[in-house]
């Protein structure tokens, strides 16, 4: 995976650390309301097509281009899905290093291209149904959301607070 001018440095600092990271994931639908996945080369694990929002970019713009970096689709981002981070964001990659995501998720629509793994991080890229889906083995935030990345009328979702102040 490569890996950002930023990151590098950062990680200079802070080594192996969790690091929280600013992010996007883009839901694209085909006709049957079916979700593009994206098959992680180095865990085979599937997820959203996405990444971290570089230092110049917008959120738009991050998943505009992340999606065109893993899928080779051009898209527009049309609307919020939701925001959503915590425990079940974090991922531990192969080589060690630690990062906690906070995710804006967006939908998108495909304005051109074909599907198709796009860049070294990605080895597969496909259209799955809701039930399909729930067999893959998956990015361990994507359980959870699941459900709601399937319904086209949801938008602006984010897990209620837990926190409240010690009185």
């Amino acid at each position: 995976m490569p890996v950002s001018p930023y990151i590098r440095d950062l990680r200079a600092h802070v080594g192996r650390r969790r690091l929280l990271m600013p992010s996007v994931a883009g839901i694209v639908r085909d006709a049957r309301n079916c979700v593009l996945l994206v098959r992680q080369q180095d865990s085979g694990v599937w997820s959203t097509p996405g990444g971290i929002i570089e230092m110049e970019d917008t959120p738009a713009d991050a998943v505009v281009r992340e999606v065109w970096e893993e899928t080779g689709l051009v898209v527009r981002p049309s609307r919020i899905i939701g925001v959503y981070g915590g425990p079940n964001f974090v991922v531990v990659y192969p080589n060690g290093d630690e990062t906690q995501y906070i995710s804006c998720i967006f939908e998108c629509e495909v304005i051109s291209g074909e599907p198709r793994a796009g860049d070294d991080e990605i080895s597969e890229v496909r259209f799955w149904s809701r039930d399909e889906a729930r067999a893959l083995p998956m990015s361990p935030w994507l359980p959870p959301v699941l459900d709601r990345l399937f319904d086209p009328t949801l938008s602006g979702w984010f897990e209620p607070p837990r926190w409240r102040p010690v009185e």
